[in-house]
């Protein structure tokens, strides 16, 4: 046999391989319901594209998340909505890193796991497998928010335009028992550069964008919802932390100067940030501390 024969057979044997490998891997896909431990209220997308029921969901109650009741009023009605069975929109809740962004979200679950809430987190980089995702889902009774955290896109990635036929552009539509709740740090989700608003022309005294511009309007446009959070003042911060104290049972008033104030702000002084999530951290490292003597 000439090499060149060969090497067509070798290529026809690899091609029937990997067409069986894809046949079998659609078929558990398609069967991943039946392993699926439904009791669960949570649940994470794995690499394989098998769902996987988190056994200890982890979840700030609602009251411990302070310097963003508006945001957490317009989430929490809006969840309040979709458990209802009435409509309800998808949400992006953009801003600063450590804001509460995350763990508003997942204080939903608690919130309303007894009207059938249930939380799925997928990673951002397998949104790609959100249509498979929904279709398993579609027809179950549970309301699931599907959660994509810290989501952005860089240049060139392709896989949020799965994500966009799945809020709205597919011809098979979202169902009703599912919605998407997604954070970043991004307020359009893609990288926005420059050249690219200045891209954009006046004409007839109107401004019009140019075509990379539009396109990534076009997907964060897809969120119904918008929630912007941002920095968090001194205020506000050493209340947080104070939170987080008082949830430990230890005592922290504000504004008498305690020690706890001033270790918290030079914690925050250090890290360069006054967010919830520095807030927590200290905490964690003064009631660790406080413990041992």
């Amino acid at each position: 046999m000439h090499d060149a024969d060969m090497l067509k057979t070798i290529a026809a044997e690899l091609a029937r391989i990997a067409d069986v490998q894809e046949a079998r891997l659609a078929d558990e896909r398609r069967a991943v319901g039946g392993d699926i431990d439904w009791s669960a209220l949570a649940f994470r997308w794995r690499e394989d594209g098998r769902l996987q029921a988190i056994d200890a969901p982890i979840a700030l109650p609602l009251d411990r998340l302070h310097g963003i009741e508006t945001q957490k009023q317009r989430l929490v009605a809006n969840t309040r909505q979709f458990v209802a069975g009435l409509p309800a929109n998808n949400a992006l809740l953009w801003g600063t890193r450590g804001s509460g962004k995350s763990s508003l979200v997942k204080a939903l679950l608690p919130t309303f796991a007894d009207d059938g809430l249930r939380i799925v987190e997928v990673p951002a980089h397998r949104l790609v497998d959100l249509p498979d995702l929904v279709a398993i889902l579609a027809n179950r009774p549970e309301k699931f928010v599907v959660f994509s955290d810290d989501l952005s896109f860089e240049a060139g990635d392709g896989s949020y335009k799965a994500l966009k036929a799945v809020l709205d552009g597919s011809l098979a539509a979202a169902p009703d028992n599912v919605v998407i709740y997604a954070t970043s740090n991004r307020r359009h989700l893609l990288p926005e550069y420059q050249s690219e608003n200045q891209a954009a022309q006046q004409i007839d005294g109107e401004i019009h964008h140019g075509e990379a511009v539009e396109e990534k309007i076009s997907l964060s446009e897809r969120f119904g919802l918008w929630l912007s959070f941002y920095p968090f003042d001194q205020t506000s911060y050493l209340e947080i932390a104070a939170r987080h104290l008082a949830a430990r049972d230890i005592d922290a008033e504000i504004g008498v100067d305690a020690p706890w104030e001033r270790a918290a702000l030079q914690w925050a002084l250090a890290r360069g940030s006054r967010s919830g999530r520095t807030a927590e951290q200290f905490v964690r490292d003064w009631a660790g501390r406080q413990a041992l003597g």
